[in-house]
C-alpha cells in the first residue's frame, strides 16, 4: 500500500542485506530522499496525526513460517507514546530466533529493532521528540528513572520487554490486522511503514544522517563498538583479540581500533571474512583449524603473553572460555558480547579468574540508547568509523523471506546483537554473529 502525503506517493522500495542486516527504506516513487523534500514542523502537518493509519507490515503469523506482507491498522499515539514512519530497518538473528521458536513472542508479531525514522505524531505528555524528527528506535529502552538507568554504569532499562510482553506500558498492542490484535517486540517492530513507541524507547538523531546507514546503530554495530569503548574499557597501545567477525564482530574491531589498541586480532573459522576485518581495523587474522593447540596457546606465542582484551562475539559456551583463558591471566579482561543460547549453564576452572582476570558481560555495549545512540550519529557523520563496510546486499522488501534464507545460508552475516546460530563443526569462532 502506498500513501500520499502533501500531493507525494510512498511506497517500499527496498530492502538491503548487509553484513549485519537487511534495510528496509521507505522512499518517494520519484526516488528523492525523503529529507531533502520534506521539512515536517507539527504534528498535523501530514494529515494522519490522531488517526489510525493504514499501511503494509511483514507479520509473522506462527513459529516457522514465513512473513506475510500485510495491510494493517496503526493506532495514535497514547500518552507517552511516538508514531514513527519507518524510513530504513535491518533484519537481525534476534528476529529469526523468533521465527524459529527459541526466543519468547506472543503471535501474530511484528518483529524488527533496528531502524531509522521520523516522527509522524506524538502522544500526550512527550517532550523529547516531536514530529519531523529523525529517530532511531530503541530496543532497549532509558526511562532514566530506574536504578539502572541512574546507576552510571547500568544500562538494563527496567522497562525492557525481553520476555515477550509484546504490548506497550498500557498493556494493550498500537496494531491490527484482519481485525486481529498483533503485537509488538522488543519495545520497537520496525518491520512496518509506521510503529509506535515508548517516548523512552526511541532517539532523536541529526537530521543529516542516512537512514539506511545509522539505522545499524541502533542494535548492531553499537553493541560491538560499545563493548569494546565503554565495557571493555581499552587502553591505547594494547592487544586486543575478536572471536567471530560477523557484524558485530567487525564493530568491536572498529571500536579497538578508535579506543586506540595497537594490536587486533581476528579470529573466525571463515576466512573470506578476514579481507573484511582487515579492512575495518584488524592487524591480523586467523583460523582456529590452523593450528592443533589450544587457540590461547597460539595467541600466547603470537602476543608474547601480552593480550589484554578479549571479545567473545558467538554466543557459545566453549569459545566464552576459550577468549577467558585467552587474555593475560593477571591483567587481561574478557567481554562476552554473543549472547549465551538459553538454559545452559557454564562450567569453568576458577582458576581462570583467581589469578587475576576480569570477566564481563554487556547488553547494547554497556551504552545508555538515549544518550549515546545521538552521539554516535554525530561521530559517524565526522567520519570517526565507516558504516560501509557493513553493508553487502540489496533486496526488495517483498522479498524480506529472501533475506532471511540468505542469512540463514550463510550468504550475509548475523545481523543479531544478541545470540548466534552454531555451525556444526565447534570450533571457536564459528558462529556467525
Amino acid at each position: 500500500m502506498s500513501h500520499i502525503v502533501e500531493g507525494r506517493t510512498f511506497e517500499p522500495d527496498y530492502l538491503r542485506e548487509g553484513t549485519r542486516c537487511c534495510y528496509l527504506q521507505l522512499r518517494f516513487s520519484q526516488k528523492k530522499s525523503l529529507f531533502a523534500e520534506i521539512q515536517i514542523q507539527d504534528k498535523d502537518r501530514m494529515g494522519t496525526a490522531g488517526k489510525v493509519i493504514k499501511c503494509k507490515a511483514a507479520v509473522l503469523w506462527e513459529q516457522k513460517q514465513p512473513f506475510s506482507i500485510e495491510e494493517i491498522e496503526v493506532a495514535p499515539p497514547k500518552t507517552k507514546e511516538v508514531r514513527i514512519k519507518i524510513l530504513a530497518t535491518g533484519i537481525c538473528r534476534t528476529d529469526d530466533h523468533v521465527i524459529k521458536g527459541t526466543m519468547v513472542s506472543k503471535f501474530p508479531v511484528i518483529v524488527g529493532h533496528e531502524a531509522t525514522g521520523i516522527v509522524e505524531s506524538i502522544g500526550e505528555g512527550v517532550t523529547t521528540v516531536q514530529p519531523g524528527d529523525k529517530v532511531i528506535p530503541l530496543f532497549l529502552p532509558q526511562c532514566r528513572e530506574c536504578n539502572a538507568c541512574r546507576n552510571p554504569d547500568g544500562n538494563l532499562c527496567i522497562r525492557s520487554d525481553i520476555t515477550g510482553r509484546g504490548v506497550l506500558a498500557d498493556g494493550t498492542t498500537r496494531f491490527t490486522c484482519k481485525g486481529k490484535p498483533v503485537y509488538h517486540f522488543m519495545n520497537t517492530s520496525t518491520f512496518t511503514e509506521y510503529t509506535v513507541v515508548d517516548e523512552s524507547s526511541v532517539a532523536k538523531i541529526d537530521d543529516a544522517a542516512p537512514p539506511e546507514k545509522v539505522c545499524l546503530i541502533g542494535c548492531g554495530f553499537s553493541t560491538g563498538y560499545g563493548a569494546a569503548v565503554k565495557t571493555g574499557k581499552v587502553k591505547p597501545g594494547s592487544t586486543c583479540v575478536v572471536f567471530g567477525l560477523g557484524g558485530v564482530g567487525l564493530s568491536v574491531i572498529m571500536g579497538c581500533k578508535s579506543a586506540g589498541a595497537s594490536r587486533i586480532i581476528g579470529i573466525d573459522l571463515n576466512k573470506d571474512k578476514f579481507e573484511k576485518a582487515m579492512a575495518v581495523g584488524a592487524t591480523e587474522c586467523i583460523s582456529p583449524k590452523d593450528s592443533t593447540k589450544p587457540i590461547s596457546e597460539v595467541l600466547s606465542e603470537m602476543t608474547g603473553n601480552n593480550v589484554g582484551y578479549t571479545f567473545e562475539v558467538i554466543g557459545r559456551l566453549e569459545t566464552m572460555i576459550d577468549a577467558l583463558a585467552s587474555c593475560h591471566m593477571n591483567y587481561g579482561t574478557s567481554v562476552v558480547v554473543g549472547a549465551p543460547p538459553s538454559a545452559k549453564m557454564l562450567t569453568y576452572d576458577p582458576m581462570l579468574l583467581f589469578t587475576g582476570r576480569t570477566w564481563k558481560g554487556c547488553v547494547f555495549g554497556g551504552l545508555k540508547s538515549r544518550d549515546d545512540v545521538p552521539k554516535l550519529v554525530t561521530e559517524f557523520l565526522a567520519k570517526k568509523f565507516d558504516l560501509d563496510q557493513l553493508i553487502t546486499h540489496v533486496l526488495p522488501f517483498k522479498k524480506i523471506n529472501e533475506g532471511f534464507e540468505l542469512l540463514n545460508s550463510g550468504q550475509s552475516d548475523s545481523s543479531s546483537s544478541l545470540l548466534g546460530t552454531e555451525h556444526s563443526s565447534g570450533h571457536p569462532g564459528c558462529r556467525k554473529e
